[in-house]
């Protein structure tokens, strides 16, 4: 029997595949739990429309991330901290300093989209890459000067 997969079901199948099974399996097991549907033309039609809205809603998604990182790339972040001599700091600049930042000039990110490998120790620029979107990654200027 051909069937449409509403869930992953392990060992058989994913989420909106179509495959064969047996029908005892079909009939007594994935049916009645919601797991799956029976593969007519009705059910067929329904799963491609779906994939469709899916992938125009993933593009969507994607022009507003790329929309985003020009927004972040044309900021610079500029973060006050003491520091001593030769422009060491006394802390450290984290993820979650910048992240506050962008937030005071209304830019939305969570701080663990940022990946900063070290927190910043030293004054000056430095290029801080932002994950906005699994394709989509944004390079922000973050500049360290020195409170007096």
């Amino acid at each position: 029997m051909k069937v449409i997969f509403l869930a992953d079901v392990k060992g058989k199948g994913k989420k909106g595949e179509t495959k064969n099974v047996s029908e005892g399996y079909a009939r007594n097991y994935l049916i009645p739990n919601q797991l799956a549907v029976e593969a007519t033309q009705g059910n067929l039609k329904n799963l491609e429309a779906q994939k469709k809205s899916q992938q125009k809603k993933a593009d969507e998604e994607l022009d507003q991330a790329k929309a985003y990182k020009e927004e972040l790339e044309a900021l610079t972040i500029e973060i006050k901290a003491k520091s001593g001599e030769g422009g060491r700091l006394f802390g450290a600049i984290s993820t979650k300093q910048i992240a506050e930042t962008l937030k005071k000039m209304k830019k939305k990110v969570d701080k663990r989209k940022i990946m900063l490998d070290d927190p910043i120790r030293a004054l000056g620029y430095t290029n801080v890459p932002i994950k906005i979107h699994p394709e989509v990654i944004a390079t922000v200027k973050v500049h360290v000067v020195e409170e007096k």
